[in-house]
């Protein structure tokens, strides 16, 4: 039978995301807070009420503080013309990042942001003065929670994991589901389950073709 979807890798840890992968589209649609450093005309209908500040020809006026989709942040960011400025999420911010030096974790990133990764390394799009240190947050973070990962994924064979990937980041279950089917497989071959090496198609047509060539 075959699988209606094969997953699609994400581009997000990349310059772009892949817009093929259902995990880069989710993404790609979580909020960023920004605020507007010009008038937008005609888009305060979508984003703001009356009460919210809209202006009477639906501009959004300058200085509005509002939060938009990633992907839209992204599409309107202009370095030359300033169209509107970002600020960090407060998990991306210094007083996060000195909590995950020093024990990442403790940290429950799921809570805190089901693609954090993806979306940290978007955010460096944005060319912020912090950018060096978001891009080493997000380093040592990995590095930090990478091993306790990984000897989860290892120690866990016919058990309920959904304890253990809960405070994981979408990537970071990817990484355990590959370790937790490695362990699979390894342990079908140590009862003798695994799957058996058989010829291919093309060398037993040879063979068989050889055998009729020395009959003749």
């Amino acid at each position: 039978m075959s699988e209606a979807y094969f997953r699609v890798e994400s581009g997000a840890l990349g310059p772009e995301e892949n817009f093929l992968s259902l995990d880069d589209i989710l993404m790609s649609h979580e909020k960023l807070p920004v605020r507007m450093e010009i008038p937008m005309p005609r888009l305060g209908a979508f984003f703001l009420d009356r009460s919210g500040g809209a202006e009477t020809d639906n501009a959004i006026p300058e200085g509005t503080k509002l939060e938009l989709p990633l992907w839209l942040a992204k599409g309107l960011f202009d370095n030359k013309r300033r169209i509107l400025s970002v600020e960090l999420p407060k998990i991306y911010q210094e007083g996060w990042r000195t909590v995950f030096s020093a024990d990442a974790n403790v940290v429950d990133l799921h809570k805190m942001g089901p693609h954090f990764y993806g979306f940290g390394s978007q955010l460096l799009h944005f060319d912020s003065p912090e950018n060096a240190d978001i891009s080493h947050s997000l380093l040592q973070t990995f590095v930090g929670r990478f091993r306790r990962i990984m000897d989860s994924s290892q120690n866990a064979y016919n058990e309920d994991t959904s304890v253990l990937v809960a405070r994981l980041d979408e990537m970071e279950r990817g990484l355990f589901q590959t370790g937790q089917k490695g362990l699979n497989d390894f342990q079908c071959w140590e009862k003798g389950q695994a799957s058996q090496l058989t010829a291919s198609n093309l060398v037993q047509n040879y063979t068989k073709r050889k055998f009729t060539d020395m009959e003749d």
